[in-house]
């Protein structure tokens, strides 16, 4: 049996019909060829992004060297950051958890202890360089002792003298002057030694510096 071909008649088109599709035909052509000059111009790289690409190797080489704490020269004595044992991808508690001495105020405040006049002073002069004003807040808060009021004006004292974290040595002077022990293993050099065990913003190091440089111009 043999294939039947169907063909099916073309409509019959009016003038209005004929122009009309002309009109479409026309516009589909302006618009692809609106699209391959758009193809075009974004293959092509603008003048100015050449002239950017070219200088960039000699912007870069005169660039000063990005600030390197651990390279740069510490005056103050405890602070080895270069060992620091803090890990950069933590931050807020957790990075706070990676000293002893923190991990332990935190875990007593939780707890509800009263940590004492200076382990609140020590906790914020410490934590407020990793968490905002009103988690140091919300933590001290947790001392039963100590008022929300009371937590405020501590934290406004303290960022107000900008006071940069304690050394060991002050934090013991405090540990011994009060009943609760804000160093959890005073027998070891290190614990409370946090310029050891957290990595602090460069700009508190920085500010170390600063203060240690006039405490040796002014001769004290």
């Amino acid at each position: 049996m043999s294939k039947r071909e169907i063909v099916l008649d073309e409509p019959v088109m009016d003038e209005q019909s004929v122009a009309l599709q002309q009109a479409v035909e026309r516009a589909e052509r302006a618009e692809a060829e609106l699209e391959k000059i758009k193809r075009a111009g974004a293959h092509k790289p603008a003048p100015h992004a050449v002239s950017s690409a070219k200088a960039a190797p000699k912007q870069a080489a005169k660039a000063d060297p990005a600030p390197s704490v651990a390279a740069g020269k510490e005056s103050h004595p405890e602070a080895d950051h270069g060992h620091a044992l803090h890990h950069p991808e933590l931050t807020g508690i957790d990075a706070l958890r990676e000293d002893a001495m923190m991990c332990h105020l935190l875990d007593s405040l939780e707890e509800g202890k009263d940590i004492g006049h200076y382990g609140r002073l020590t906790f914020t002069m410490i934590a407020r360089h990793f968490l905002p004003d009103e988690d140091v807040i919300a933590e001290l808060t947790r001392d039963q002792d100590f008022s929300e009021e009371q937590a405020r004006l501590m934290v406004h004292q303290v960022e107000g003298r900008d006071y940069s974290p304690p050394r060991r040595e002050r934090i013991a002077e405090w540990h011994a002057q009060q009943d609760y022990p804000i160093i959890p293993s005073p027998e070891d050099p290190d614990c409370g030694n946090v310029y050891r065990s957290l990595k602090f913003p460069t700009k508190t190091y920085s500010h170390i510096e600063h203060y240690q440089e006039e405490k040796l111009d002014s001769g004290k």
